[in-house]
Formats: C-alpha cells, structure tokens, sequence
C-alpha cells in the first residue's frame, strides 16, 4: 500500500499543484475584482463565494452568477479562470490516465491484491518459486491431490499462464522476485498455514538465497530446494535445509537401483508414480559389456561416476570436453550423433548407451543413429523440453530422464507421503526377492495402474473409533483394520507397508500386530480400499462388528428398544 501511495503522490504531484494554483488565483482575483449589489453599490465576493463559483466553473457545469450579476471586469476574469482550470483539469485527469496505465503502478496494485487474497486464505499451502517445468508439473501434482499451492516466478508470461491452465484448485500467482524477503512476506512465507517453500528456479544462487530466506524467517518451515552443484548443496545443508533435490544424482541413483535390484527399482517405480497412471513395465540395464555416455555434463558424469562404482565400463563421446571436462581415461571428441563416432566409440561391442546432452535434437539423433548401428541396445534418454515428450515416447527408450518430472514426482512424494521415502530407504535393506514378491502381491490388487498411497495416524482426528476402543484397552490388530466392513469374509485390497510408533519403523508388519494410539501406518492398494477403511477407523459399530463379530444395536434409541425386548422377553 506504501508503493501505490508513494507512486500515486509522486506522479501526480505537479498536476495536483497547478490545480490547487489555478484555484487559488482565479478565487483571489474574484475576490479583488469590484463588483455591484442589486443597489448599484460596490461590493467585493467573499472567498467562500468565489471559492464555490469557481468550484462549479471550472468543471463547466455552470449555475449563472451569483450572489449579484458580474460587471464586465469580473466576466473577463471568469473567462480566463475557466480557460485555464480546464486546461489544468485535462493535463490532471491526463497524467492520471497514464498513472492507471502506467505497468509499475498495475504490477503494485496486483501485488497488493495478492498479498491481500494470501492473508485471508484459510487452507494450508505451499510456497512454489519457480514456474518452469519442473514447477508447473509439481503444482499440478499438488492441486489434483487436493492440495493448495502458491506461486512466485519473475516471467510475468509464466504467470498469466497460470490462469489459463485446467487446475484442480485455484493457484494465486505474483510476478516478482523470489530472492527479495518482501515478495517471500506476500507470498505467504510467514503466513501460520505454509505448509513448506518450494524452491525451483534454475539458478542455485537464487534457490540459495530463498532457502536461506525461508530459514530466517520461518526457522520450523519445511524446506525444499533443487539444485545441482555439489557446492550448493553442501551450503544448503549447512543451515538446515530439509531435503535437497539434485535431479541428475537421483536419476543416477535411480539406475545404480536398476542394475542391482530391478524389483527394487520397479517396485519405487510404482509406489512413486502418478496416481490412476499405468504400471511401468520392469527394465534390466545391462552389467557386461561397456556403455556409451554421449554427454559429459552434469547427467553424463553422474551416470559415468556409477557406472565406474559398479564395475561397468564407460566410453564418453563429447563435443566440447574443453568446457565440460572430460573423464581421467579420456574422452572420444564428437556428439554422438554422426556414426563415425559412434563407431570410434565401440558401439557394435557397446551393452548401452546414455544420451544426456541438454539438446533434445541432438538426443534423438543419437539414439536413432545408434539403433541403426545396433538395434538391441539398452537406451537411456535425457528429455530437456516437456513439449517433446511425444517424441521421446515414440523414441521408445528403455529409461527416460526428465529432469521437471523427476524433481516435481520428487516433491510431490516428500510432500504428500513422507512416509514413503522411509519404506523404500527400508526396502534397501531387503533382497531383490523380497521386492519382487511385494511386486507380485501389488500387482494383484490394482491389476495395470498405479497404487493409490495413503498414510493414517491412529489418533482421534483420523481414527477416531480406533483410539477410543485402544484407550478402553481394547485389543485391535492389523487383521481387523484389513478386512473389508461391506463384506467381513474378505480383506481389502490394501497392504499395510510400513508401522511407524516413534523412532521404530517395521516393513511389511504381521496381520496380529497389535496398534497402540499415535501409530503411524503407510499403505498401498486400490484406491476404493481406503474409503471403506475409513468406516472401520472411525465408526465404532463397524469396528465392534468386525472385532467381535456381533452387530448390536446402535444409538440411544436402539439400545433402549433392545433392553425393552430383551426384557419383555425375559417375563
């Protein structure tokens, strides 16, 4: 409100002065100019008088003369006072035109109306910075699961787009600068229902000083940041970053899962994916023979730094290695994209190749050229751009990098489920059977599409009848929670991943582990599973029913009229 003032005040300073001027010498000279009562007298117009003649002369309205008729030397001086407080009017309403259009002064009144829309909003949000790829298929992931987003991006283009997109929930956006702690205040950063801040603009620097923005601020605020230099990521963690997102030493971790435990990986691949979408298919990356890393960027040496921990070897072609860097065994110069050097890299002996340069073309060219050359390779393609995601698809690639999906799946996951980050750090610790038989298990429930995920605290909130029956003592296991209450002879189509009670986490807990209030459970299944769930946690009939097996009457009035029966009965 301070900049709107400010503008308005300073832009329209001289014309409010040459009207206030303009005023104040026409009504001094009526005041001094002669004039003649109905006698015949001299007499002289009093300044409220000339104050109210001018007021009404001056914007042409006209009620005639007054409180006497003027003599000719008081016509004259009207003359000139209307002639010039017209003109002063039309250069006032003129620079006020130009104020109103003016993009400073609009960008100040959207700015205050959105920090005005942010302090009245009531549901709890997230902060995104950062409209790019990455952020436009993150707020979408957040707005289709019901969650509210708030937007910062300095492209204005970005943010009208907003407006156009087909989103769940509305997404107030602002055009301004995230680095500045006052767009941070408006956007919400203080507000007691942010949730978290988002950081994803393609600028570590700018992702730096948001999160450390975020901390100051709002010290107990989650906080998630992209970024990719080790360095950055190092000093992001120096102050309490809450989870730092690298997107190509996560893919690369992603492959280094593939190759050791293809279950594993396909089991992460499903338990991560985006709900009602079709199950992905297993992929097997090669461990013998040698791969082919066309790209020695960012991606190119996180894919060669595993590969080389695996024991795989790894060829590098690269067009630049002056710029880029090169590996300690050397490099074939080239882009990977003519056959001559593809050739020079082995690629008839070659297992797999990665194509992760930062220009889609040219990746599509590598992969099309090398498959003319050998058509069983394993292929991995980096996808810079969302709008060439068909043709990546019809690439038909073995594994596919997009750095916006990756980063914003990422997020939507730690956002959402928390919990599920946990489960699979846990399923490390267990054998690729293992994985594969949970595969199997899920795969059955939900047939081709993706998991519905859900996490459930026993407490009063989300299990109401729950935690009253284990406050009276009562005994409840998983096994009651799992059987479906519209048919007790069968269980739902759910499984129960992971219990978490405080520090303890369990994997795949029995069917007689017994719950105790503030218990944590992470599940899978069909997404119809958990509404019926819902009558079991929080309708205690449902529950007494599936834990005795006896439907009694329900409500005051019921139990009344089954004593009255069961008392007549006994007469």
């Amino acid at each position: 409100m301070d900049n709107i003032i400010f503008l308005i005040l300073r832009r329209m300073r001289q014309p409010l002065l040459t009207l206030v001027v303009v005023y104040a010498v026409a009504v001094l000279g009526l005041t001094l100019i002669p004039g003649r009562d109905g006698a015949g007298d001299v007499t002289y117009m009093s300044i409220f008088h000339a104050m109210y003649f001018i007021s009404y002369t001056a914007t042409t309205i006209g009620f005639g003369e007054i409180p006497y008729p003027f003599t000719d030397a008081q016509r004259m001086w009207v003359i000139f006072a209307l002639y010039a407080s017209v003109i002063a009017w039309i250069y006032a309403i003129g620079t006020l035109l130009a104020l109103i259009q003016d993009r400073t002064f609009q960008n100040a009144i959207q700015e205050r109306r959105f920090a005005h829309r942010i302090r009245r909003m009531r549901e709890p949000f997230y902060l995104v910075c950062g409209y790019g790829e990455t952020g436009r298929d993150l707020v979408r992931a957040l707005t289709e699961r019901g969650y509210h987003a708030v937007v910062i991006d300095n492209n204005e283009h970005r943010v009208n787009l907003i407006q156009l997109q087909n989103l769940r929930e509305a997404v107030p956006a602002l055009h301004g600068d995230a680095q500045r702690p006052v767009h941070l205040r408006e956007a919400g950063l203080e507000h007691p229902l942010c949730e978290g801040v988002v950081a994803l603009t393609n600028d570590n620097k700018v992702n730096l000083k948001i999160a450390i923005t975020a901390k100051l601020l709002h010290r107990k605020l989650r906080v998630i940041c992209r970024a990719d230099s080790h360095d950055i990521e190092a000093n992001m963690a120096s102050f309490g970053t809450d989870y730092i997102i690298d997107p190509f030493d996560t893919f690369a971790t992603h492959l280094s899962t593939a190759l050791n435990s293809p279950c594993l990986y396909l089991l992460h691949s499903w338990l991560t994916g985006v709900a009602d979408s079709a199950l992905t298919e297993p992929v097997y990356p090669p461990k013998d023979g040698h791969w082919i890393i066309c790209g020695y960027g960012r991606l190119g040496k996180a894919i060669h730094q595993r590969l080389r921990q695996e024991g795989i070897k790894a060829v590098v072609v690269e067009a630049t290695p002056g710029a880029t860097g090169a590996p300690p065994e050397g490099c074939v110069i080239g882009r990977g994209t003519e056959a001559d050097t593809l050739l020079e890299a082995g690629i008839e002996q070659a297992r797999g190749l990665v194509a992760g340069t930062d220009d889609d073309a040219n990746n599509l060219s590598i992969i099309m050229t090398a498959r003319d050359l050998k058509a069983d390779l394993f292929v991995i393609a980096r996808q810079n751009l969302e709008d060439n995601r068909e043709l990546f698809d019809r690439v038909g690639a073995d594994m596919m990098m997009s750095q916006g999906l990756l980063i914003a799946n990422k997020i939507r996951v730690l956002l959402a489920t928390p919990m599920l980050y946990e489960f699979v750090n846990l399923a490390k610790y267990h054998t690729d059977d293992w994985a594969c038989e949970l595969v199997s298990r899920i795969s059955a429930l939900v047939q081709d599409r993706v998991p519905g995920i859900c996490e459930i605290v026993i407490d009063d909130t989300q299990a109401w009848a729950v935690s009253q029956s284990l406050a009276r003592g009562e005994h409840i296991d998983l096994a009651t929670l799992m059987r479906d209450p519209w048919c007790p002879e069968r269980n739902l189509q759910a499984i129960v991943l992971m219990r978490r009670r405080g520090d303890d986490r369990i994997a795949l807990p029995p069917d007689d582990e017994r719950l105790r209030v503030g218990d944590k459970l992470l599940l899978c299944g069909h997404p119809a599973a958990f509404d019926r769930m819902s009558w079991t946690l929080n309708h205690a009939h449902t529950l007494n029913f599936l834990r005795t097996g006896y439907s009694g009457p329900d409500g005051w009035v019921w139990r009344k009229l089954a004593a009255w029966r069961g008392a007549d009965g006994g007469r």
